[in-house]
């Protein structure tokens, strides 16, 4: 498997991934999280854990027990974090503690290298007992974190050996152990980014009661205020009356995220009496349909107003599609503003950019092929998995 990557990145950068593996392969690796799937951190697991396992690495997943109480915990604990403000009860760091200890049974600590994906299992590490080595790896934004989430959760993370963010503004000054910079990434070979055929996009299009000849205006995300499904719907409705468009809002539902309901009733109701808008709630792995949506848009948004990393953004650039996102988080990373794509900060200039670009299909393209090679030079999944190896060989003192 890992030998087709090779069509992608060369034979050279394989090589190298493979040397550097050879020095951490008597280590034992766990990731631990909170879902086994829905959102970006399960995905990306469940494509590198194999490629790990290519590469001769002892590595397992484990994935947290909680209840919807300790999910609604986490969540507010999510918010808090990414936009700075929240109102966190007392007794929610004691539901997050006991659940910490609940999952001690689920668990194992042992492994020589604990790999702690996000704040919902990042407390396990209190229970620490030998001389492992423990790295947190954060997929959410921390740059201006609610005080009191960030001080409760900042005495675990400071018992960490590493931290991994996703993007450079990320970083904090109030921790004292070292932090890598390490942008999420796509597999180009998974069902989700590989080519697929014109006969399949069809007939998912008419499948989802979507016309195939009307262009379309695409965004893959959950449910979430974060992502702004209704500056989406209120964007579209600012450009239909100047372009005959299509809305396509595509989300799942994640065990991990009980809001997601309530969000997505809110967007029904703002979107009933328009025949143009699809609002689909697909079952996590619906990455055929999604790599078809996507590969039959003219235009990918991502108008988060809050966002970790958002690799939606990769998965539509890698399939030549110039993207509207919003600039915040990781996407700025990947859209270089009216060169692979453009930043928004509001919906009236993201319906600007989508009258604009569904009116210039030359530069829909030439913005296309630009966004693909960006995905390639950057946010292949074979450059996050040779960080990774690159980053435990560190804490375990294997670099030289």
């Amino acid at each position: 498997m890992i030998e087709k990557y090779v069509d992608v990145i060369g034979e050279d950068e394989l090589d190298a991934i493979f040397k550097i593996a050879e020095k951490i392969k008597d280590l034992s690796i766990l990731h631990v999280n909170s879902t086994k799937a829905g959102g970006g951190v399960a995905e990306i697991l469940n494509r590198m854990l194999p490629l790990m396992k290519e590469l001769g690495l002892n590595v397992d997943w484990k994935v947290i027990r909680g209840d919807s109480e300790f999910f609604n915990v986490t969540k507010s604990f999510h918010n808090a974090l990414q936009n700075g403000i929240g109102n966190i009860p007392s007794e929610y760091f004691k539901i997050y503690d006991k659940w910490q200890e609940n999952n001690l049974s689920e668990i194992p600590l042992d492994y020589d290298i604990m790999f702690i994906h996000d704040p919902q299992p990042a407390g396990l590490i209190k229970f620490k007992k030998n001389n492992n080595k423990w790295i947190w790896r954060c997929h959410i934004d921390i740059s201006n974190p609610y005080p009191p989430v960030w001080d409760f959760l900042r005495k675990y993370i400071s018992q960490y050996d590493s931290v991994i963010i996703s993007v450079p503004s990320f970083g904090r000054d109030d921790i004292e152990i070292p932090q890598f910079v390490i942008p999420p990434s796509i597999d180009p070979l998974s069902v989700k980014n590989r080519k697929i055929a014109e006969t399949t996009i069809l007939r998912i299009l008419y499948k989802f009661g979507i016309n195939p000849e009307k262009p379309l205006v695409t965004q893959v995300s959950r449910f979430d205020y974060a992502k702004d499904p209704l500056g989406v719907l209120q964007a579209y409705k600012l450009a239909k009356r100047h372009v005959d468009i299509q809305l396509l809002y595509v989300g799942s539902p994640a065990t991990d995220d009980p809001e997601g309901e309530k969000v997505y009733n809110e967007v029904v109701k703002a979107s009933e009496g328009d025949k143009d808008i699809h609002l689909l709630m697909l079952p996590p792995y619906s990455d055929l349909e999604i790599n078809a949506f996507q590969s039959a848009s003219s235009v990918v948004m991502q108008k988060s107003i809050k966002e970790g990393f958002g690799l939606t953004v990769s998965e539509a650039m890698w399939k030549r599609k110039p993207v509207i996102g919003g600039n915040t988080g990781g996407i700025p990373l990947q859209v270089i503003n009216g060169v692979t794509g453009f930043l928004v900060n509001s919906p009236q200039g993201a319906a600007h950019y989508i009258i604009y670009l569904i009116r210039n299909k030359e530069v829909r393209n030439r913005l296309g092929l630009n966004a693909r090679e960006h995905v390639r030079r950057n946010f292949l999944i074979t450059r996050e998995l040779r960080d990774y190896v690159m980053t435990i060989a560190y804490v375990s003192n294997r670099h030289n």
